[in-house]
This record gives C-alpha cells, sequence and structure tokens, in this order.
C-alpha cells in the first residue's frame, strides 16, 4: 500500500526505528543510513551467543541498509543526497538525531523545497529524555506496585518509545498527503515526553487531581474503579480476571457457580453489582469469594470453562511460557511467521497487526545485514556507476557487509 514511499532513516534504539519499521511492513522502502561499523544500538540487547543483537534485527526487518561515514563531510554530503533525492514519494526523512549541522533541516531545505523531516527528541525543548526518565515523571511507576509499598515500580516495556513511533508513523503519512496536496514539505517534532504527558490527559489522570484533587494509591493487580484482579491456580499459575461490563460480571459469575452468592450479596448490602463503581468498592469481598474456586482449579480447568462462557480473563505467561504455549504466538496467527535472520538462524516473527480485507499482508522480510544494501542503494538512488561506488568504498566513504565492521 505504500509501495510509492521511499523514506530516508537516520536513528537509534526504539520509537524512530519502530516507525520506520510500520511503514516497512505496508510497503514502503525504509533506507536505513548507519555509521560504518553500526550505530548506537547495533549490539544492543537482546543478543545471541555470537554477538548478534535479535533487538536490532526485530526492528529493522524489510528495511534497506547503508553504511556512510557519517563524520567525513563526503559522507554528509552523500547522505543529503540521498534524503533529498528528486522523485514523488521521496524526500521524506524520520531521526531521533539531532537535526543540526549538515542534518539540520533548513540545510535540506535547501536542496529540496518540499523536504518532510519527522524528528523525534526528548523534551519539548530539545533535551534530553528517554522512555524510562519520562515514565518516572508520569507518576504511574508511584501507582504501580503492591498497595501500601513506598517503592516506585517501573515496568519494563518501553510504552512511550512505542506510542511515540506510531505517532511518527502518521506525522510521515499526513505529512506527505499535506505535500501532495499543497507541494509544501515541513519540519515537525514529536517529543517523546509529551506522548506521556498527553495519555495523563487523555486518559484523565491530570482531570483527577485538578478536578477530583484524588491521588491514585498503588493497588496491586487491582483495576482502578471497576473488577479487574489476579488469582492463583490449584497448579500455581496465575490468571487474570477482568469485569468491566455487566456482561462480563455476569459471565464470571456463571462460570464461577457464584450467582446465587452475589445475589444474595446485593439484597444484603443494598447494592448494584451489575455497576462497574459498586464492583469495584466491594473488590475485595468479591475476590475473596473467588478466591477458593481458582484454588481448586488447574489452568487448563479454568480455561476450558472461562472459554465456554466467554469469561474476560488471560493466563499469566512469562516469555518462555507466552513462547511455547500461547497459539496466538504461533503460526496459526496470520501475523506470524519464520524467518530466516542472517548472523541469527530461523525463528518465529511478527509482521504487521493490523488486517486490511483488500490489501493482504506482505510475506516477512528479514533484516538486513548492515551495509548489505549501499551498492544497491547508491545506484538506484543517485544513479551512481560501480566505478563511482568503488571509489567511494575506497576513500572509506562508505561500506557493504563485507568490511562493515573494520
Amino acid at each position: 500500500m505504500l509501495s510509492d514511499i521511499t523514506l530516508v532513516e537516520l536513528s537509534a534504539f526504539v520509537a524512530a526505528p519502530y516507525a520506520g519499521l510500520s511503514l516497512a511492513q505496508f510497503g514502503a522502502t525504509v533506507i536505513r543510513i548507519d555509521p560504518i561499523g553500526g550505530g548506537l544500538d547495533y549490539k544492543r540487547w537482546p543478543i545471541t551467543a555470537n554477538g548478534e543483537s535479535l533487538y536490532w534485527a526485530g526492528l529493522n526487518k524489510g528495511k534497506k541498509s547503508i553504511t556512510i561515514n557519517l563524520k567525513d563531510p563526503r559522507g554528509q554530503e552523500l547522505a543529503q543526497s540521498l534524503m533529498t533525492a528528486p522523485g514523488d514519494g521521496q524526500g521524506l526523512i524520520l531521526t531521533n538525531l539531532k537535526a543540526q549541522g549538515w542534518l539540520d533541516f533548513k540545510v535540506l531545505e535547501k536542496l529540496r523545497k518540499d523536504i518532510v523531516m519527522v524528528n523525534i527528541i526528548g523534551n519539548m525543548d530539545g533535551s534530553v529524555a528517554v522512555d524510562y526518565t519520562v515514565n518516572a515523571r508520569t507518576g504511574f511507576p508511584s501507582a504501580t506496585g503492591p498497595e501500601n509499598s513506598e517503592d516506585v515500580v517501573n515496568h519494563v516495556l518501553p510504552v512511550w518509545d512505542i506510542v511515540t513511533g506510531q505517532a511518527a508513523t502518521n506525522a510521515i503519512l499526513l505529512a506527505d498527503r499535506h505535500r501532495k496536496s499543497t507541494g509544501e514539505g515541513q519540519y515537525i517534532k514529536i517529543s517523546l515526553a509529551n506522548s506521556a504527558f498527553s495519555t495523563l490527559s487523555h486518559l484523565g489522570y491530570l482531570g483527577e487531581v485538578e478536578i477530583n484533587q484524588y491521588d491514585r494509591p498503588k493497588m496491586g493487580n487491582h483495576v482502578f474503579g471497576t473488577f479487574a484482579c489476579d488469582f492463583s491456580t490449584k497448579d500455581n499459575r496465575r490468571v487474570m480476571v477482568t469485569a468491566f461490563t455487566k456482561n462480563h460480571w455476569i459471565s464470571l459469575q456463571k462460570a464461577t457457580e457464584t450467582l446465587q452468592h452475589f445475589t444474595n450479596f446485593e439484597l444484603e448490602r443494598n447494592t448494584n453489582l451489575g455497576l462497574e463503581q459498586n464492583r469495584y468498592r466491594h473488590r475485595k469481598i468479591i475476590q475473596k469469594v473467588l478466591m477458593p474456586w481458582f484454588s481448586g482449579k488447574t489452568l487448563k480447568e479454568i480455561a476450558t470453562i472461562f472459554d465456554q462462557h466467554q469469561v474476560c480473563w488471560g493466563p499469566y505467561q512469562n516469555f518462555r511460557q507466552a513462547v511455547e504455549e500461547d497459539p496466538h504466538l504461533s503460526k496459526d496467527n496470520p501475523m506470524i511467521e519464520e524467518i530466516n535472520q542472517p548472523g541469527i538462524g530461523k525463528y518465529r516473527a511478527a509482521g504487521s497487526f493490523i488486517d486490511f480485507s483488500k490489501s493482504p499482508r506482505q510475506a516477512l522480510k528479514a533484516a538486513p545485514q548492515l551495509g548489505q544494501n549501499t551498492d544497491e542503494v547508491l545506484a538506484n538512488c543517485l544513479k551512481l556507476t560501480q566505478k563511482q561506488i568503488g571509489v567511494l568504498r575506497d576513500k572509506g566513504i562508505v561500506s557493504g557487509p563485507q568490511n562493515c565492521d573494520q
């Protein structure tokens, strides 16, 4: 669907590569420019026994890789030529590096008037921030963890990187649409911190403080404002169970054979557990009533009963259990394919999680070797001859996969 778009990506870590990956999975040509020998994240963990980064391979599936000596002015000029190459669908840049010097938007705009640059930054004022420092400022770690604990608890998922990456994908497509209708390019800043702080607003956390004067407490695995929590099973597994809606609540009662018990409870307490707020108020009583049912059954038994009654639930799984047990991570899921990643081997990987009825998924492509597409990109995008490319190699301006780590 995006085969008419060519994006040049200069990036490191998660947010920007995630955006480039999303576009590549819909057919865009994404050319990743890295310094010779690899960028800051080329060997980022997790790595294989022979030092190959599973992280780098995962975020760069389906892209093209060119390695350029970006410290050399001749290498910088070459990168600029790629970013400002003529043609419809080109002149699109994605970066989370500092847009200054040779990478300054105004400098590039002189080379191509309708250039589009999406620049991911840390804080809105340009100061440094990463996902983990941003998350610390949001307040979420202070509301996460066991009740009455004074410790802050960080989650391990770089959620603000992912949110920002998806925003960058949208920004590129919106700016390209604007350019097609007006002929105008533009510079777009996306602040990682603002992606988090806007979420505080959208989900009511700001209003909760300013209007209600309420500080959200730690609640363990209970979910604020509804009934949802975890339970232990007979075989020492744990499950998360939710009852956000009235139908969820009815299904849970039927599955656990507690419908009559909670009907009596409602009469005794003059309350209506069909209302979400009342299930929240009585959450600990509900949890205590349900605990014996869960502790008397294995995970397999619970799964059978819950699926029959369409209960909204899920088992807690570590990464290995997810890979080995969850059918949604098997090739039964159309999103999942086995790829053969050079230097790493065969393993399962995910394509786009979006299903379009008129546009079938593309077959997954492995990440390139660092510098694998240097000659191809220079020849196709800049029309350089093999002799010209050879000169650039000899002068150390570009590199291919054979000597990219030297």
